[in-house]
């Protein structure tokens, strides 16, 4: 799942019109928090990716891998 997080947050963080320091700053968080998860180091607590998705978008499903592209669920 980790892998999965990482990949697909990394693209929606190139899609997005703001950049990690805005985004960072919106969450409260720290920048080197986007790049553990960009690096698959960690995944942010519930709380933080419920905001993070608001940003980017994208649902949470999609971020951990529980669904595709086109939203169908992904049950593996």
């Amino acid at each position: 799942m980790t892998k999965i997080f990482s990949e697909r947050l990394t693209e929606a963080l190139k899609n997005c019109k703001l950049t990690q320091k805005e985004i960072a700053r919106q969450l409260n968080i720290s920048e080197s928090n986007l790049t553990n998860w960009k690096n698959g180091a960690n995944l942010p607590s519930v709380d933080i990716l419920y905001k993070l998705c608001l940003l980017l978008k994208e649902s949470s499903d999609y971020l951990l891998g529980l669904e595709d592209e086109t939203g169908a669920k992904i049950y593996e």
